[in-house]
């Protein structure tokens, strides 16, 4: 595996998720086009590619490791689909997908989609939604700071929309702590709004008056903007796809474990089943979480590898459950729920997939996937399954 052509360039990329794999389609489409002679080798550890983006199939049940689909107002995503000629595969999410829920008293509140339904919800406390509508007066931003989503909210939102609407927001993305992530850097779209006119409330009147302009028509929604999306069996038929088309670089249960430089050369060392060995590459693309590079990385820049070890990771555990339709109380009309913080549960949420997707169960049945852990309880997410299942049912 160390020989190449003369005059071919070697390109190796390491790790074979969503990111490696369309790092290499990408590669393969612009390098032929312009007429260079690559070598394309994807590495990846798992014996299966796609990394969090598996969907497993059991007893009728399509049960998604991760994501369970993309957002049609990210242009790229829909773009990569026709690109693959998977627009066939593609299943658009039911109406109930707009209809998310927060968990808070004891009840299950609908996230408002209009101002006058947020104001007759009884999420917030009267003072909190008034407090909101002191939005339009909040001073501005601190200068000189990285300011973080959380000291955004309280500063704008006021500290009750940061624990009942804010903090479960940030759960359901990232599985993190508000206050300990960048408003500029993990939303930078909240944080042009502020820059661009001076405030949440402006910005969003702003904006729906250049759409209207521009003879545009969007209804609001509790949730992310565009259209959820996924394919008929889950979200692995994406990967799938591109990991069949790069097959003949695609090498599976391969470990990189060191990069190095050797003789103006970057040499990767390898593990499979047992054997090792090495590969030289031109080019070397690390398409893998930060601690994994860092540990790669690490005979070559030990201050790289440090800042790449500094990065926090959330840990989840996701529990799929399969029920009797009929047996269940709620008639689970919906995308799910998200639990703030104050709440004190186990589980961070609770996704209804069945009501967003109807065929990911079988006729009469419904699945539900629990998550579990995130910055909030990390321990919990290491339990062992049949520990994660009973809590899961408990809670």
């Amino acid at each position: 595996m160390t020989l190449k052509g003369e005059g071919v360039t070697r390109i190796v990329i390491v790790g074979a998720g969503i990111s490696g794999l369309c790092t290499a389609h990408y590669l393969v489409r612009e390098l032929a086009s312009a007429g260079k002679s690559v070598e394309i080798i994807l590495f990846e550890a798992e014996k299966v590619p796609g990394g969090k983006m598996r969907t497993i199939c059991e007893d009728g049940f399509h049960m998604e490791w991760g994501p369970n689909g993309f957002l049609t107002n990210k242009p790229h995503s829909l773009e990569l689909v026709k690109e693959l000629g998977a627009e066939e595969r593609l299943a658009r999410s039911s109406d109930a997908a707009r209809k998310r829920f927060i968990f808070s008293g004891g009840v299950l509140h609908r996230l408002p989609e209009t101002p006058p339904a947020f104001f007759r919800s009884q999420l917030l406390s009267l003072r909190g939604r008034i407090r909101i509508l002191g939005e339009l007066f909040a001073p501005g931003p601190p200068q000189g700071v990285d300011e973080s989503l959380g000291d955004f909210a309280r500063r704008r939102l006021g500290p009750e929309a940061l624990e009942k609407l804010i903090d479960p927001m940030v759960t359901g993305i990232y599985a993190g702590n508000p206050d300990r992530m960048s408003l500029a850097s993990c939303f930078p779209l909240i944080h042009d709004l502020e820059s661009r006119y001076g405030g949440l409330v402006k910005g969003m009147i702003a904006l729906k008056r250049e759409r209207m302009r521009a003879g545009e028509k969007r209804e609001m929604s509790a949730g992310p903007g565009g259209v959820l999306m996924s394919f008929d069996l889950g979200v692995q038929a994406l990967t799938d796809i591109l990991a069949d088309k790069l097959s003949d670089g695609l090498h599976l249960g391969v470990k990189v474990d060191r990069v190095i430089r050797r003789e103006g050369k970057i040499m990767l060392s390898l593990e499979e089943n047992g054997l090792r060995g090495e590969i030289d590459a031109d080019v070397a693309v690390l398409a893998t979480p930060a601690y994994a590079a860092a540990e790669m990385l690490g005979p070559l820049d030990s201050s790289l590898r440090g800042a790449l070890a500094a990065i926090p990771y959330s840990a989840i555990s996701v529990v799929a459950l399969g029920y009797d339709k009929k047996a269940l109380g709620n008639p689970l009309d919906g995308f799910g729920f998200l639990i703030p913080r104050g709440e004190r549960r186990k589980i961070l949420g609770a996704l209804w997939d069945s009501s967003v997707f109807p065929n990911r169960a079988p006729e009469g049945k419904a699945l539900v996937r629990a998550m579990v852990g995130g910055v909030r309880a990390p321990a919990l997410a290491a339990l062992p399954p049949a520990e994660l299942l009973e809590l899961v049912r408990s809670e």
